[in-house]
Order: structure tokens, then C-alpha cells, then sequence
């Protein structure tokens, strides 16, 4: 039978980049891969056709070949069928897929590595938010053992695994090439531990709780994330730490409503007050300030104090704070404030307008 053309095997056309043919032969490894596909016998002819194609189509020099002599050459000889000796060095294409890294017993210990970063949620108060403020946390993590030094022995040191001689991987036949599995005995590390250390029980870190005194920018908003470089968990054999990450949520205040640098509020006046005109005072993040009401005002006139937010954490400066103002309608009234108001309904009735309401609203309070 035939060959297929390998640009038709791979899907690609005769003018695909070294990308384009690379990610093609990838999806066709994964898709047709005998652990994926067990017992499939065309998936696996599909695997190594596949297999067979990139070989030649990724090698810019037998690609030359191929280009010019089709499937006879080089040397009229042909190109050799397929080779499992292929997939060494195509850790780059196939990554962790199905162990491919690890084909035909390639090393790979694992030693000293990072720590896990940790997340640590902090709830703070609106204030401390919007201000500043420095609190401490508690943070259990990782540590390295003092008794061992993080190798895990009361001597120090590890042994070569029974299991695997010290590879960290075990290679078994699977169909029609060997294929390499991370070791059950050693985690893949390569080594064990014989004489465990009696503080840590042989894992080499410790879990403890570290105290932080942590400082927390002004400005900062519900979300935010800080950042602790390498105070995270403490790395096997003695690996460098992770990073410590701070989320922050900020509990709802009763009074005050953010949005961005911006805050807001409602202030209830009262209907004379509205009518006749104020200064009231409002409380702020920094203190009361004062806001004139002038006659006339309606309910949902907002006011606006500037420099009176929350300070920018990306540039200078504040926000400003804007003041909603309602006006309150008495539920109950007694029978002067009921006389009043019936006396000052009909002055507007006998006005027909309301153009000299105020200058009477006035007669009447004073």
C-alpha cells in the first residue's frame, strides 16, 4: 500500500510554517496516543504515521528532501518508516502529555524546588482602607526543619531509590515502544528516606504559624492584592520560598459608599431647612465639614467636597466626596406644627403660585 502524502497526514499545507506543522503533529500525538486509545490498533498505525510525518516534515533538511524526492528519498532509499527514537528531544512539542517527557528513561529528578505561593484574606474597615493602616496577621506555612536541614534524614542525606536506581522514573514496554512512568516508591524524586528525621517524620518541612506585620497602602480597594516575595511555603530540599499573596475585603460601612476614589453619601435635612436654606455640617474620612443649603432645595441635590476621598494608589491626590441630600417629611406633627403648615398651604393657595413661598415660609418660622 501507498504512503499518504505526510503533508496529508499532518493536515497542513505544502507551504506550513515550522509553527503551523509542530502544533498540527501535536494535536494528532494526543488525540491518536495508544494510553488514550487502548486496544485501538488504528489509533495507534494513526500515531505512528503521524509520528513518521513530523519526523521527516520537521527537520528542515529532510523536509528539503522530501520536498524534491517524495517518499524515495534520500537516495532513493526512502525515508525509513517509523522510529520510536522520534520522540527523543520532543518534550518542547508534547510537554506532559502522558508522560512523553519522560520517554525511554530520560532523568528527571526533582530536587530543591519553589514553594507554593499562599493566599492569605484579610478584612479590614472601610477607614483603614481608605487611610492606611498597619496590622499584623498570622499565617501558617511551610517551614524548612532545623533537625534535618529539609532533606527529610536524621543523617542528612537520601538514598538512591530501590525502585528506580535513582532515575525517579520506571520504564515499562507499552505496544511498540517503552514508555516511562514517574516512580510509586519516590515521588519521582529519585531518592528515599531511610532514617527518617524524628522532628519533621521524614517530609523535611515543618508546618508552623509566622506572624507579618503588614502594612497596607491607602487606597487600597475590595480585591486588592499584595504581594509578600518569598514568604510563602518553604521548598522541598530546602528549595526557595513561594510568594505570600494578601487578598483584601473591606467590610460595608453604615454611613459612607465607595466607588473608585469616590465617596458618597446621604444626608437628611429637614423640609424648613430645605425651604429656608442651611449650613449643616457632614462627616467626612478627615474630619466634619461644612455645607451651605441654599433656600429651595430639593431632595437629591447633591453637593460636592472636594479632595475629600479615598487617596489614588496608581496616581496623586484624592477623590472627591459628593453629598445626596434628602428631606425628611415628619411622620407625626403636633398641633402647632400641624397650624403652621395648614396656615402656610393656604397663603400659596391664595398666591396661586409659588413665587414669594419662601419670603412667607420665613414669616411663618420667625
Amino acid at each position: 500500500m501507498s504512503k499518504r502524502d505526510y503533508y496529508e497526514v499532518l493536515g497542513v499545507p505544502r507551504n506550513a510554517g515550522e509553527s503551523d506543522i509542530k502544533s498540527a503533529y501535536r494535536k494528532l500525538a494526543v488525540k491518536y496516543h495508544p494510553d488514550k486509545n487502548p486496544g485501538d490498533h488504528s489509533a495507534e498505525e494513526q500515531f505512528k504515521e503521524a509520528a513518521e510525518a513530523y519526523s521527516v516534515l520537521g527537520d528542515p533538511e529532510k523536509r528539503r528532501m522530501y520536498d524534491t524526492y517524495g517518499h524515495q528519498g534520500p537516495a532513493a532509499g526512502g525515508f525509513g518508516g517509523f522510529d520510536p527514537t522520534v520522540f527523543t528531544g520532543f518534550e518542547d512539542i508534547l510537554g506532559d502529555f502522558f508522560g512523553f517527557g519522560d520517554i525511554f528513561g530520560q532523568r528527571r529528578r526533582r530536587g530543591a524546588q519553589r514553594g507554593q505561593d499562599l493566599r492569605f484574606d484579610l478584612e479590614i474597615t472601610f477607614e483603614q482602607a481608605a487611610l492606611g493602616t498597619e496590622t499584623k496577621v498570622k499565617v501558617p506555612r511551610s517551614e524548612t526543619c532545623g533537625e534535618c536541614g529539609g532533606t527529610g534524614s536524621s543523617s542528612g542525606h537520601r538514598t538512591n531509590c530501590p525502585t528506580c536506581h535513582g532515575r525517579g522514573q520506571v520504564r515499562f514496554q507499552q505496544g511498540f515502544f517503552s514508555i516511562s512512568r514517574t516512580c510509586s516508591t519516590c515521588g519521582g524524586e529519585g531518592r528515599v528516606v531511610k532514617d527518617a528525621c524524628k522532628s519533621c517524620r521524614g517530609e523535611g518541612r515543618l508546618r508552623k504559624e509566622r506572624a507579618f506585620n503588614l502594612k497596607i497602602p491607602a487606597g487600597v480597594d475590595n480585591g486588592s492584592r499584595l504581594r509578600l516575595q518569598s514568604e510563602g511555603d518553604a521548598g522541598p530540599e530546602g528549595g526557595h520560598r513561594g510568594d505570600l499573596y494578601v487578598f483584601i475585603h473591606i467590610k460595608e460601612h453604615e454611613f459612607f459608599r465607595r466607588e473608585e476614589s469616590n465617596i458618597y453619601c446621604n444626608v437628611p435635612i429637614s423640609y424648613a431647612q430645605a425651604a429656608l436654606g442651611d449650613t449643616i455640617k457632614v462627616p467626612t474620612l478627615f474630619g466634619e465639614e461644612t455645607v451651605k443649603v441654599p433656600e429651595g432645595t430639593q431632595t437629591g441635590t447633591v453637593f460636592r467636597l472636594e479632595g475629600k476621598g479615598v487617596p489614588s494608589l496608581d496616581a496623586f491626590g484624592r477623590g472627591d466626596q459628593y453629598v445626596t441630600v434628602n428631606v425628611v417629611v415628619p411622620r407625626h406633627l403636633n398641633r402647632e406644627q400641624k397650624k403652621l403648615l395648614q396656615e402656610l398651604a393656604r397663603l400659596c393657595e391664595e398666591q396661586g403660585d409659588q413665587k414669594n413661598v419662601f419670603e412667607k415660609v420665613k414669616e411663618i418660622f420667625n
